[in-house]
């Protein structure tokens, strides 16, 4: 009974620092100032199969597609975008300012979240302004 009791005790005492570290390590994140993001574009009717696809497809979906998605992100398709990563949702339809794919793509909070990464095996580029304006005009407009 003594060791079931000190077993019990180990586990709450180890869950506890865990969610402490896990509080600490998110309080450490830098605070995004979102008035350095690109603006959305005015484009209307903004669609993930005709306008963010191609982006995706060119800048995202070597490391997001079907074959080993890092960080189990899908970019390759709408559903997939959309129901994120392991590490939760990516996307807010309605709100890119607030969605972590276009903090990251901007190049904007933890460097370590950068997308694509700077210096990319796959050597590919960050995204530019109008591209990151069309994916929040996207986002923007409910994700489509």
């Amino acid at each position: 009974m003594k060791n079931l009791l000190l077993l019990c005790l180990s586990a709450a005492l180890c869950a506890s620092f865990i969610t402490v570290r896990a509080a600490e390590k998110e309080k450490k994140k830098p605070a995004v100032d979102v008035s350095k993001l690109p603006p959305p574009s005015d484009k209307k009717d903004v669609t993930y199969a005709g306008d963010i696809k191609p982006i995706f497809d060119k800048s995202c979906v070597k490391c997001h597609g079907a074959e080993k998605p890092k960080a189990r992100l899908r970019l390759d398709s709408l559903p997939g975008a959309l129901k994120g990563s392991e590490n939760g949702k990516v996307i807010q339809p309605g709100n890119s300012a607030e969605s972590t794919l276009v903090i990251n793509i901007a190049h904007l909070g933890d460097e370590d979240d950068y997308m694509p990464p700077p210096n990319n095996k796959a050597k590919i580029g960050p995204l530019t302004k109008e591209q990151i304006g069309l994916v929040r005009a996207w986002i923007d407009q409910g994700a489509k």
